[in-house]
């Protein structure tokens, strides 16, 4: 942890205005971008696959790239019953 705290505040005086922003783009350099991304493409990959077969594909789409891999259990969740709308005239309103 010291490590990590030691390559954030590198370089940055505490008592500095701009001291937070400094520290927060130290911390994304050393975030892993490109193997992020490269998941996240095999997550819809996997998604598109899974939501065209189980016709949900929007759904699927969308709960991956909100929850990653764990949107894929979208496809298998029980569907909402539509029910048609009341006939003119009757109570059921």
């Amino acid at each position: 942890m010291d490590e990590l705290l030691a390559k954030a505040t590198q370089g940055v005086e505490p008592g500095d205005p701009g001291a937070f922003i400094t520290i927060f783009v130290n911390l994304m350099r050393l975030v892993p971008w490109g193997q992020l991304i490269l998941w996240q493409g095999v997550f819809l990959v996997v998604a598109v696959a899974l939501g065209a077969w189980r016709g949900r594909l929007a759904a699927t789409l969308g709960a991956t790239l909100l929850f990653g891999p764990f949107g894929w259990v979208v496809p298998f969740l029980p569907r909402r019953a539509v029910r048609p709308p009341p006939l003119p005239g009757s109570k059921n309103r």
